[in-house]
């Protein structure tokens, strides 16, 4: 089972550095998927840094987040 996400940072270039409960940090690239529909709002710089946890899930409204399971096993470990 994919741990949790407790903490979110973004950092330059479309990326932000997940945290997991385990202690573990992953870095994710998400200029890949800014040209998807439903990423699309991210592209405003304003609307990417907004990143926050919810429930141990990173979002940035109700209908924008991103699972633990895709930064944890897509990320980059710090």
């Amino acid at each position: 089972m994919t741990p949790d996400v407790i903490k979110v940072k973004v950092v330059p270039e479309y990326c932000i550095e997940a945290e997991f409960e385990t202690g573990e940090v992953r870095r994710f690239d998400m200029r890949p998927y800014l040209k998807y529909p439903a990423y699309a709002a991210l592209n405003d710089p304003g609307q990417f840094r907004a990143a926050r946890v919810e429930n141990g899930v990173v979002v940035w409204s109700d209908e924008i987040d991103l699972s633990p399971d895709t930064l944890y096993l897509r990320g980059q470990v710090c």
